[in-house]
């Protein structure tokens, strides 16, 4: 029980309470640029996630092999051989979703967060422990993305899961189309950082109220 407990401890911390993008403000480039539509959210999301937590093993299992002098560029080594290797897998077998993300696949090595989290807790913690960190902060990073990229396309659009294909294959999809035309703003570079701020400013107002009914509970109870 202590281990599943840990376990969904660390993987709310890194939905939730430490999340790369809506708390830490990290790799908010990508964020930004690529959460026009709910497909490309969730295309880079998972091609974040699998760099992070395959690099945080990796950082893991050779930390005691790296000199401290040269851990940086070490990372980003290995960092960038695994985005390596992800582009050239969705070029290969997503063609449409690569052309679409463009270079913001390649600048997943760029991303603070992937270097953070080697430097901080993947370079001082055994491989089973890093590898769940990966997966925490890896699928807090890709729900964000996921969330804004819904959002977005559908206060810009009016649909949701347009063009779908590039990530099953076939025909091109609408999607659910839900209004006919979109408010065009959400999809222009404005929409991204007015849509992150009310995702930020949404999840203060809730932590805040949690606190608040919190400390009221805890003040009843001692009375």
């Amino acid at each position: 029980m202590s281990n599943r407990t840990g376990m969904a401890a660390k993987f709310r911390s890194g939905v939730w309470n430490d999340n790369p993008g809506l708390v830490q403000l990290l790799g908010l480039c990508p964020l930004l640029a690529v959460t026009t539509t709910f497909v490309n959210g969730l295309g880079l999301g998972l091609a974040t996630l699998l760099v992070l937590t395959f690099s945080n093993v990796l950082v893991a299992a050779t930390r005691k092999l790296i000199r401290a002098d040269i851990r940086i560029p070490m990372y980003v080594l290995i960092i960038a051989s695994l985005v390596t290797c992800i582009e050239m897998i969705v070029l290969a077998w997503f063609p449409s979703l690569g052309r679409s993300l463009g270079i913001f696949i390649p600048l997943i090595v760029t991303n603070c967060t992937i270097v953070a989290r080697a430097e901080v807790f993947a370079s001082r913690n055994n491989v089973a422990s890093s590898f769940m960190d990966g997966i925490a902060m890896g699928s807090g990073f890709a729900l964000l993305l996921v969330a804004i990229g819904t959002f977005r396309e559908l206060i810009g659009q009016g649909s949701i899961m347009s063009r779908l294909d590039m990530l099953v294959g076939g025909e091109p999809m609408a999607g659910l189309v839900l209004v006919d035309g979109g408010f065009l703003l959400a999809i222009l570079p404005p929409g991204a950082f007015i849509s992150l701020a009310l995702f930020v400013a949404g999840k203060n107002a809730y932590d805040r109220r949690r606190q608040q009914t919190s400390r009221a509970l805890s003040t009843n109870r001692t009375r």
